[in-house]
């Protein structure tokens, strides 16, 4: 960080996004350029990669890769050190959901999938970011996404909220290994109008934001913000926890219909 800068600022430092084509992932790419950073996004699809990152003001590289995939992981992260010589930050955001419906009728190609793409990728990339430089950082940081769904159930998205529960053990497990040279923490949405949770708020948004404080569902950017501030300086002395970003939902009364005003 430069000399008198505000804390949230990122200047010299590399960050690695991956998912970051749309959603959360892209919302979280632009706040980090937009802080400084040199960002690096990664997503399957090219087409949609090279938009994202034409779209980002401060100019954003892209590189092809699939998170589930050991070699894949490890292609992206050798790109990202070539290209800007460092890497400072590992925003593990990519996750999938292959599978709606009641846990016991989920088959093994499906939570091997579910598993590998949302619990196991965060713990591989960050054991590749680790050996590829980021343990030499004197600004590293991790920031996995979880969930909130971590800490309570939900039918039909049963096995995808395990995996998010895992990422928050996970978190606190690699903040203890990877301390005082990394922080590793965790964001945790609530529900966010984003295409891969489409099917749980489109039509039932209503509902959903009664049983919401703040009274509305969350946007993209809300969460990025979060990342931001758990990726900088602002947050020097965190590490091995998780953000809970769900507009107050943990903490309602779910008798009270907070869509309407307080009479």
């Amino acid at each position: 960080m430069t000399a008198g800068a505000p804390p949230w600022r990122l200047d010299g430092r590399v960050a690695l996004v991956t998912g970051g084509s749309a959603g959360i992932g892209l919302a979280t790419a632009r706040a980090l350029a937009g802080a400084g950073a040199r960002v690096v996004i990664t997503a399957r699809n090219e087409e949609r990669l090279r938009a994202a990152a034409e779209g980002i003001d401060g100019g954003v590289a892209w590189i092809v890769a699939h998170a589930g995939r050991p070699e894949d992981a490890a292609r992206a992260i050798e790109f990202t050190t070539e290209r800007f010589g460092s890497l400072d930050i590992l925003v593990n955001n990519v996750a999938t959901n292959p599978y709606f419906g009641p846990t016991l009728g989920i088959t093994d190609e499906q939570a091997m999938k579910t598993m590998s793409v949302n619990q196991l990728a965060a713990l591989r990339w960050t054991q590749l970011a680790w050996d590829a430089g980021l343990k030499e950082s004197p600004h590293g940081s991790v920031v996995n996404v979880a969930s909130v769904g971590a800490f309570f159930t939900r039918r039909n998205i049963g096995i995808y909220n395990m995996t998010k529960a895992g990422i928050v053990h996970l978190t606190a497990q690699l903040a203890d290994e990877l301390g005082p040279r990394v922080r590793v923490n965790a964001v945790a949405p609530g529900l966010i109008k984003t295409e891969l949770a489409r099917a749980l708020w489109e039509k039932r948004e209503a509902a959903v934001v009664a049983m919401t404080p703040l009274g509305r569902l969350g946007e993209v950017t809300d969460v990025a913000n979060a990342v931001l501030f758990l990726a900088s300086d602002m947050s020097s002395w965190i590490t091995g926890h998780t953000m809970v970003i769900d507009g107050g939902v943990l903490a309602a009364d779910p008798t009270v219909d907070h869509g309407k005003p307080v009479s």
